[in-house]
C-alpha cells in the first residue's frame, strides 16, 4: 500500500497537452508593418516611374498594396483574427492621415506664404494712404478683436439663458419647442444672411447701406447665439439630477439652486463652447463686408462709420485691381493677415481648452 502511494505518477504521452498544443502562437517580426510599407510602395514607384505618374498615384496604388499584402501575411502567419485587426488598424490611421491632410497642407501654405509678411511695422501700422508696399494690418486686429468681443457681450449671455430656461424651466413644453427649432434653423442658416438682416435692421434705422462696426457685432451675434444655446445646453444636461434634487431638498430657491450648483458645475464646458464660439465667427467675411464695410485707417468707435476686419482686409487684398506691381504686395499681405487670423484662432481654441480645464469640476480627493 505504502509503495503504491509513493509510486510516481506517470503520464501518457499521447494526453500531454503540451506536447500538442502550443502555448504561443507565431507572430510576424516587429518590423513587419514597416517592411510591408517598404515592399509595398517600392513595387508601387516602378510603374510610377516608367509612366510618369504623379506622386499621388504612386501614393494610391502602394496604399492598395499595402493593404493587401500585410493582412494576407498576418493571415498566413497569425491567423484570420489578427489579420483581420491589421486591416482595421491599417483602415483607421489611413482615414486619420486623409482627415489630416487638409489641415496640414493649409497650415503649410499660410505658414510658407504668409511668414514673409510679418513684422513688426506689420503688426503696428494701418494702411492709411499706403498705395503699393508697406503698411500693416494693426486696423484689421483692432476692428477684429472689438467687433468680436462686443458680439460676445451680446451672445453669450442670451444664449446661456436661453439654455437654462431650455432645461431648468421649459421642458418639453411649447415655448422650449419653438425656441428648440429656431436655435436648429439658426444654427444652419448661412452667414450672408446674418449680414443681410443686420444690414436691413441699420438700413430701417440709420438709412440706405449704412457701414457701421456694430452692425458687424449684431451680424456675428446672430451666428454665436445657436453655438452658446446649443453647447451650454448640453452641459447642463451633464449635471448629475441628484446635485439639483439635494439642494432642493435643502429648501434652496430653485433660482440659487441654478447660480450656485448648476452653473458652476458646467462652467468648464460652457466656457469652452462660448470660446470655440468665438472662434468660430472670428474669420467671418460675408457679414462683415456688407455691414461693417472696409476702412484703411484705424476706427475705435463701433458706433461711428465703418470698420477694418482681418477676413474682410484677406478678401480686399486678394481680390483688389491695380498696377501689376501692386499685386504681389496685395498677395503677400493677404497672406500674412491670413497667418495672424489663424494665430488668434488657434490662441483662441487654446484658451478654450486651458480654461475647460481649470474650471471642470474635480474629480479627486
Amino acid at each position: 500500500m505504502t509503495d503504491t502511494l509513493h509510486e510516481p505518477f506517470h503520464t501518457d504521452p499521447s494526453t500531454d497537452l503540451s506536447t500538442h498544443v502550443p502555448l504561443t502562437k507565431p507572430q510576424l517580426p516587429s518590423i513587419a508593418t514597416a517592411l510591408a510599407a517598404a515592399v509595398s510602395w517600392g513595387l508601387a514607384g516602378l510603374p510610377a516611374l516608367l509612366l510618369s505618374w504623379p506622386i499621388a498615384g504612386w501614393v494610391v496604388v502602394g496604399w492598395i498594396l499595402f493593404v493587401l499584402a500585410l493582412p494576407t501575411w498576418s493571415g498566413l502567419i497569425e491567423g484570420g483574427r489578427k489579420a483581420v485587426d491589421r486591416l482595421v488598424t491599417i483602415l483607421v490611421w489611413s482615414t486619420f492621415a486623409l482627415a489630416m491632410l487638409p489641415l496640414v497642407a493649409v497650415i503649410y501654405t499660410v505658414v510658407e506664404r504668409g511668414a514673409g509678411a510679418l513684422s513688426v511695422e506689420f503688426f503696428t501700422a494701418s494702411q492709411q494712404g499706403v498705395l503699393g508696399e508697406g503698411g500693416g494690418i494693426y486696423h484689421a486686429i483692432m476692428g477684429t478683436l472689438i467687433i468680436t468681443v462686443i458680439a460676445s457681450v451680446i451672445s453669450i449671455p442670451i444664449g446661456i439663458m436661453a439654455a437654462v430656461y431650455l432645461v431648468e424651466y421649459g421642458k418639453n413644453n411649447r415655448l422650449s419647442r419653438t425656441l428648440t427649432f429656431l436655435v436648429d434653423v439658426m444654427t444652419g442658416i448661412p452667414s450672408i444672411v446674418a449680414g443681410l438682416f443686420a444690414l436691413a435692421l441699420f438700413t430701417l434705422l440709420l438709412g440706405p447701406l449704412p457701414r457701421i462696426a456694430i452692425g458687424g457685432s449684431i451680424a456675428l451675434s446672430v451666428l454665436m447665439i445657436p453655438i452658446v444655446v446649443r453647447s451650454t445646453e448640453e452641459m447642463l444636461k451633464l449635471v448629475p439630477e441628484e446635485l439639483r434634487e439635494g439642494a432642493l431638498a435643502l429648501g434652496v430657491p430653485k433660482w440659487r439652486t441654478i447660480t450656485k450648483v448648476v452653473l458652476p458645475t458646467a462652467l468648464g464646458g460652457i466656457v469652452t463652447g462660448a470660446t470655440l464660439a468665438v472662434a468660430r465667427v472670428a474669420g467671418e467675411t460675408a457679414p462683415l463686408l456688407l455691414i461693417a464695410g472696409t476702412l484703411r485707417g484705424t476706427n475705435f468707435n463701433p458706433f461711428d462709420g465703418a470698420m477694418q476686419t482681418l477676413p474682410v482686409l484677406i478678401f480686399g487684398e486678394a481680390t483688389r485691381g491695380g498696377l501689376a506691381e501692386y499685386v504681389p504686395f496685395q498677395i503677400e499681405r493677404a497672406w500674412g493677415a491670413a497667418l495672424v487670423l489663424i494665430m488668434i484662432v488657434m490662441l483662441l481654441n487654446l484658451l478654450a481648452r486651458v480654461v475647460g480645464s481649470l474650471f471642470s469640476p474635480k474629480t479627486g480627493r
